[in-house]
């Protein structure tokens, strides 16, 4: 969904899309609560009501990460500070954003960012575009 040849969805199609997919469940609840919520500004607010990943659940971790990434989509800077403001598991909230905002073209890491890390290992063969 992020990844679409046409460019990033917005927001609303990005939950809208994902939520289709996810059966009824917490996960399922959570996103639905998620997308209602696409509207508040501060982040701490939405993680109080959806989680922040403090509970090690998908549940509890899923919906707020969706919703930070839909928040962002095209901009990770922006995305990994809203989701790292929020608190709780989050290592675990900015890669799964991390990964959903990457995924779409104009969603790279900043390049200073790429500048401070490792070299990949000889054996890892870099995706072709």
């Amino acid at each position: 969904l992020a990844a679409a040849p046409d460019g990033p969805p917005t927001p609303e199609e990005l939950l809208d899309g994902v939520i289709a997919l996810v059966p009824r469940s917490a996960v399922g609840a959570g996103l639905r609560r998620a997308r209602d919520m696409l509207d508040y500004q501060d982040a701490g607010t939405v993680a109080a009501v959806l989680g922040n990943g403090r509970r090690t659940s998908a549940h509890d971790t899923v919906p707020f990460a969706l919703w930070s990434a839909a928040r962002s989509l095209g901009n990770f800077e922006e995305a990994f500070w809203l989701t790292a403001q929020a608190g709780g598991d989050v290592d675990t909230t900015c890669a799964i954003v991390g990964g959903v905002v990457a995924a779409g073209t104009a969603g790279a890491p900043p390049a200073a960012w790429l500048a401070q890390t490792e070299e990949p290992p000889g054996w890892l063969v870099p995706a072709r575009h």
